[in-house]
Parts: structure tokens; sequence; C-alpha cells
């Protein structure tokens, strides 16, 4: 550093040196000078961003709250920060809030009331504090589906296969997809454990039985019933062999199933899958030709109704040679 880069000239330093009252070393004189002409440095200010205050409040850290932040922006909301506030009264983190908004970002969109609505709706089906907010973490979309929906599916388990109100909650609580599965296959899934494996609605529920889907809970059963493994059991529920139980062998992962159950290789369940999945397409086939034929009776029938109340046909029914014809056949 120099005189003139502060802008210091050779006469000010000499008139300074000649004031100093100790010789003055003139590096150590330009630095003084050049630290009092500097201007001072601008600090940065520590106020808090008004538009994430309010998370930062809720316990959301500043990065946190920017991430939610931009999400409202992203998907247009108008319920911010309600949303946030009734997710956060439920005991979730933070961290589980962006979570839950990241994987069902249609809640941006929910009202509050409807909201609120939804979640005494869960708590009424028996989903209390722990298991609900589980629930909520492992799938979001429920608190976007409609009260009328998923009562409609607690009906159903309840009435048409016979869960109690206890097992109907920990059903959704251990598969709450099931809220959005259209009730006629999930009833289907139900007569098949129940009429062709011989299960009851308690080794269902252990099983979790609603987490598998329809075809694959076919090809465990089907694999280990063409195996000799399981039989269906008579009327009086007996079998000539030891069926395992269900919970064995629907809720494990594949290489457990295979390893300790069926006692097969990987190649040969792959094999029976495709098998099976042929199967099952030549029966809807059938079922669709079946529907084709019975509508092409109902049609015939319909036309038979419509040619007999056919003026037309009325009058060649009147004419002579008919009338000849009745007469031959009545003699």
């Amino acid at each position: 550093m120099n005189a003139h880069g502060c802008g210091v000239t050779r006469a000010t330093l000499k008139v300074l040196q000649w004031t100093w009252h100790k010789q003055a070393d003139t590096k150590t004189l330009v630095s003084t000078l050049c630290t009092v002409a500097s201007p001072p440095q601008t600090v940065k200010s520590s106020a808090k961003d008004p538009t994430t205050q309010p998370l930062t409040e809720m316990g959301f850290s500043e990065t946190e709250a920017q991430v939610v932040y931009d999400s409202v922006g992203k998907n247009r909301c108008q319920n911010y920060p309600p949303i946030v506030t009734d997710l956060i009264a439920l005991g979730l983190k933070p961290s589980s809030v962006i979570k839950i908004l990241e994987k069902n970002p249609e809640l941006y969109v929910v009202k509050a009331a409807q909201l609120q609505q939804r979640i005494i709706n869960l708590r009424k089906l028996g989903l209390l504090e722990g298991s609900l907010q589980k629930v909520i973490k492992n799938y979001p979309q429920i608190l976007s589906i409609p009260v009328k929906r998923i009562r409609g599916v607690s009906r159903l388990l309840k009435e048409k296969c016979q869960f109690t109100v206890q097992q109907v909650t920990d059903i959704i609580r251990d598969s709450p997809h099931i809220v959005v599965e259209d009730h006629q296959c999930l009833e289907y899934m139900f007569q098949y454990a129940y009429f062709r494996m011989g299960c009851r609605q308690a080794e269902m529920v252990k099983a979790k039985l609603f987490r598998l889907s329809m075809e694959e809970l076919q090809c465990r059963h089907g694999f280990l019933e063409r195996r000799g493994l399981y039989q269906t059991p008579d009327k009086k529920g007996q079998t000539l062999i030891l069926n395992p139980e269900i919970k064995h062998f629907l809720p494990v992962s594949e290489e457990t199933y295979l390893s300790r159950i069926a006692m097969a290789t990987q190649d040969e369940f792959e094999v029976f899958r495709k098998l099976m999945a042929r199967e099952l397409k030549d029966e809807r086939e059938q079922v669709h030709s079946s529907d084709d034929d019975d509508d092409d009776d109902n049609n015939a029938e319909k036309e038979d109704e419509e040619w007999d109340k056919d003026p037309v046909k009325q009058h060649i029914q009147k004419t002579g040679y008919n009338i000849k014809r009745k007469q031959e056949r009545e003699a």
C-alpha cells in the first residue's frame, strides 16, 4: 500500500511527519490514514423475512421455511399457512410436514375446514394419536380423499366382509391405500381369501392381506397349491395337509417366500407367474365373451318382442295363407 493509493499527497505526508511528536514510520502513517479514510462496511440486517417468519415461528429452519414457501408459489396455494399449522398441530415434525406436502401437493389447495373434517373422520374410525400420524406420513393422499369415500370403504369392510370395528381400523392403518380401491375388487379379494384359501377375518388382518395386489395374492397362493403345499379346506375347515399360515407367506419378501415356504427358485416362480397371467387373461376373455352372448340373446328377445308388435307382422298373420295354415294345424 502506498500514499498515492490512498489519495495522500507527498506534501500532506511531509506536513504530518513534521507535526508528529516522534518520527513515525512512513508505512505506518499511510496505513493509519487509509484506515481512517476507508468507507464503513455495510452490516447485513438480521431482520427475518416476513414471508417465511410464520413458518420459522412454528419451528421450521430458514431453509425448510424457504422450501415450503417456494412450493406454495409453485402450487398457487391460497391456504397458507393454515394447512401447515394444522399439520404441525397434529404433532408432526417440520421435516415430516415437508415430506407430506411433497408427496401430496394437492393438500395446498384443500380448504382448512375440509382438512379438519377429514382428520376428525379418521379419528372416528379409530385412528388415534400415533396411528393417525403414521397413516398420514405413509399415505398423505388420505387427506385429499372425501369423507364419504372413506366411510363407504369402512361400511363395505364391516357389512359385506364382516370385519369388526377394530379390524377395520387395523386394515386402514396398515393398508390406507384401500380407500381408493374399487369396492368390487376389495370384496373379490376378501371372498378369494375366505372361500378359496379358507382364511378367517382375524387371519387376514394379521397377514395384512390388503397390502397385496389381487394378482400377487393369486400367484403366491396358486404356486403353493400346485406344488402340493396348500389345500383348500373342506366345509368343516379340514385339510389333508397342514397349510402354512398366511401371515408367514403373504406379508414377507419374495425371497423369504421362496426360500422358506415355497422351497422353489426365482426362475420357477417367474415361469408360474407368466402362466398364471395367461390363465387369468383367458378367464377374463371368456367372461367378456359370455357377457356378449347374453347381450346378443337379450337383443334377439327384444327384437322378437318388437316384431310381435309390428303392424306389418300382424297384417301378414291375417292373410289367407296364414289363416289356412293355422286351420290345417288345428285340424
